[in-house]
């Protein structure tokens, strides 16, 4: 990492690209600490104090705090990864989406324009729902159209300036734009987080200096493995051997070569977990609108579960694990096609070894896929249960989890391995301007 890093410091081009994300991350900061014209900055944070639900939680650590302190950018990018998803999915059922998703560069520009208008929308309903529901309640004081206008129009502006900010970061520095705005926002808030852990389980009162020795180090050691297990899921891929056949050209055989087919073990990222916490909280969410607190919301808060005092409402927990299977297998499902790889490797004259084209390869794919899909999808449940469990049985409240691990550092690899292709055609295009 750190090799990569020097050797991109070294090359004039790369060097730009970086110093202009990092740029773009101080605007993305510091909007993040700029409040709106005429709301009450600490009406959120006194709010999440009086609220038993972990309902915002999430969302709030998308935002890298700015929900709570109710900046410009609270929502943050939340609306246009939310658009993407839906995006994604209506092609689908749209024949015409997904014939733009197939029109190479043309009909990607479509699509990301579709996407943008739709993320426009979702901001600016987000904006309205939030003002309309709160501003009555204390978010805003002096309550009146003029001022509910000016938290909307800050808002939904606040949100298409870091979709912007996103896309610039992609063209103009070194690509996953969106994915490092995200991932900034998320480590800017785990700095508290780990110190509220070291507070509640090492520097706590009544503790030896044995305990908390041995307090400190448990937690490094389950971060550290978290990290290092996330980092084997990411990298994890299942190569099935290609043969390409030989075909007669003149008096020379060409093809033959042997390639592969990577599939990746984690396929779906993370996109099962935030999938199947959304939908749980759903329904507490619009509970707090109204402000109501029901008990049958405790099942799906993960606040309440794993506790030995409240076993009942783990069954929530359970629901939860088989949702994060459920959307592995499904999001995987619309992003990879057995059918379609099959055909492509057909008319390209390819074939898996010891497989027959067709119907047979299809079966194959598709048996290999369900298995590294299941293996990926616990890796996931490991992953988010570990700080779920600590939770429970500790009563600590671990502000960050396995979702957010592994968003940083996915994010983290696949920005290094960007930044080392950009090192390799730099090095590539001197030395053949050399020769």
């Amino acid at each position: 990492m750190l090799k990569t890093l020097r050797n991109a410091f070294k090359i004039k081009d790369v060097r730009r690209r970086l110093f202009y994300v990092l740029l773009m991350l101080v605007v993305v900061r510091i909007g993040s600490q700029l409040p709106i014209p005429g709301v009450d900055s600490n009406y959120f944070k006194n709010w999440f104090a009086s609220q038993s639900s972990d309902a915002f939680n999430f969302f709030d650590a998308f935002t890298g705090g700015s929900f709570t302190e109710m900046s410009i950018f609270a929502l943050s990018i939340t609306p246009y990864i939310t658009s993407s998803i839906i995006i994604q999915l209506l092609t689908i059922a749209f024949k015409t989406l997904e014939d733009m998703q197939r029109d190479g560069e043309e009909g990607r520009k479509k699509l990301t324009a579709i996407t943008r208008y739709v993320t426009i929308g979702l901001a600016l309903f987000q904006s309205i729902a939030m003002t309309v529901g709160f501003g009555n309640r204390g978010l805003i004081p002096d309550m009146n159209f003029m001022n509910a206008v000016v938290v909307v129009s800050c808002l939904t502006a606040g949100s298409a300036m870091l979709m912007w900010i996103g896309e610039q970061i992609t063209e103009k520095g070194v690509g996953n734009g969106i994915s490092i705005v995200l991932t900034i926002n998320i480590i800017s808030g785990m700095p508290s987080d780990i110190s509220n852990l070291f507070t509640t389980f090492v520097t706590g009162e009544g503790k030896s200096i044995g305990m908390r020795i041995l307090s400190a180090l448990i937690i490094i050691g389950v971060i550290v493995g978290i990290v290092v297990l996330v980092v084997i899921l990411q990298a994890a891929t299942r190569n099935i051997a290609v043969q390409m056949s030989q075909k007669v050209q003149g008096r020379r055989q060409v093809g033959g070569q042997q390639s592969n087919i990577p599939l990746k073990v984690n396929t779906a990222g993370v996109i099962p977990i935030i999938f199947a916490s959304s939908l749980l909280q759903f329904p507490v969410v619009i509970a707090s609108f109204f402000g109501k607190q029901p008990e049958w919301a405790n099942y799906l808060t993960q606040s309440h579960w794993c506790k030995p005092s409240q076993l009942k409402y783990s069954i929530g927990f359970v629901v939860y694990l088989l949702l994060v299977l459920f959307f592995a297998y499904f999001y995987t499902s619309i992003t990879f096609n057995p059918r379609e790889v099959a055909k492509n490797l057909n008319d390209r004259g390819g074939f898996i070894p010891g497989i027959r084209s067709g119907k047979p390869t299809v079966e194959y794919l598709t048996k290999i896929l369900n298995y590294i899909i299941f293996i990926g999808a616990v890796g996931l449940i490991i992953v988010a249960v570990i700080p779920i469990l600590a939770s429970g049985l500790t009563g600590a409240n671990v502000g960050f989890g396995g979702t957010s691990i592994i968003i940083i550092v996915g994010v983290i690899l696949e920005t290094l391995q960007t930044i080392k292709s950009m090192i390799t055609e730099r090095s590539y295009s001197t030395v053949k301007g050399i020769f």
